[in-house]
């Protein structure tokens, strides 16, 4: 049985030589330097993709609660069809079909399709979540905002969203935890994240326990920071008397 060898990272990506510091100097690129920039891309996709996914999904959350049969269409329809299509299948689509039938498209980098794919497919759970978040409450809060004299999108930003927020959050922890695992799906296009780090500095260096582990290791630090600050906001907004509050 062969022995672990963590200074696989340290070693050049170029000759193999193990480099003072396992950091890379004047143009050498070590492998914890590519692992560490793999991390960041990894960061960087998921982050704007949970924005992405947090803006569209409460409008389209929003859109399934009105009264406008309409809009309700609307949030149905994009629902269905983002949370009914497998992921990698929009990253595909994103990146090999929609360009040709959009030409603008041509022009943005993948790093920015897959940003797009990833965040829209997570928008419709997201979606269903601020649907579910605004029906839970009681049906009173919407028609004293009405009969306050404010309007109806007035009522759902000073009234209704606040309150549904609060109550969603402990859902939206587990997408943006989701989300941090689904950016994995950026290599199937060719974006440096940490999936095709390990593919790839497994192949050349042959030393896959030690970098499915750092990778792996990697995936757990980012979606359970991202939980312990999830929790953190819970905590400190959640409604008294609702989701355990005091």
């Amino acid at each position: 049985m062969s022995t672990w060898d963590w200074q696989v990272f340290c070693k050049d990506t170029i000759d193999g030589e193990v480099l003072p510091g396992c950091f890379g100097k004047g143009g050498s690129i070590t492998y914890l330097d590519w692992l560490l920039s793999a991390w960041g891309w990894t960061l960087s996709v998921a982050l704007l993709a949970l924005v992405v996914a947090l803006v569209v999904g409460a409008l389209i959350g929003i859109f399934r609660t009105t009264p406008s049969k309409a809009l309700v269409a609307v949030g149905n329809v994009w629902t269905e069809l983002f949370r009914n299509i497998p992921l990698l299948v929009q990253v595909f689509l994103w990146y090999h079909v929609l360009p040709s039938l959009v030409p603008p498209l041509r022009s943005l980098p993948s790093f920015v399709l897959v940003v797009f794919a990833l965040g829209f497919f997570t928008s419709a759970r997201i979606a269903e979540q601020v649907r579910a978040g605004i029906e839970s409450l009681p049906k009173g809060q919407r028609y004293a905002g009405l009969a306050m004299g404010l309007t109806l999108p007035q009522t759902y930003r000073y009234v209704l969203l606040p309150m549904a927020f609060r109550i969603v959050i402990p859902p939206l922890t587990s997408e943006s935890m989701n989300i941090i695992k689904n950016s994995s799906v950026a290599f199937a296009v060719s974006i440096a994240e940490l999936t095709m780090f390990a593919m790839q500095a497994q192949e050349e260096t042959s030393r896959g326990i030690e970098v499915y582990l750092a990778v792996t290791g990697l995936y757990f630090i980012s979606a359970f920071v991202i939980n312990r600050i999830a929790l953190f906001i819970e905590h400190k907004v959640q409604v008294p008397g609702m989701a355990g509050g005091h």
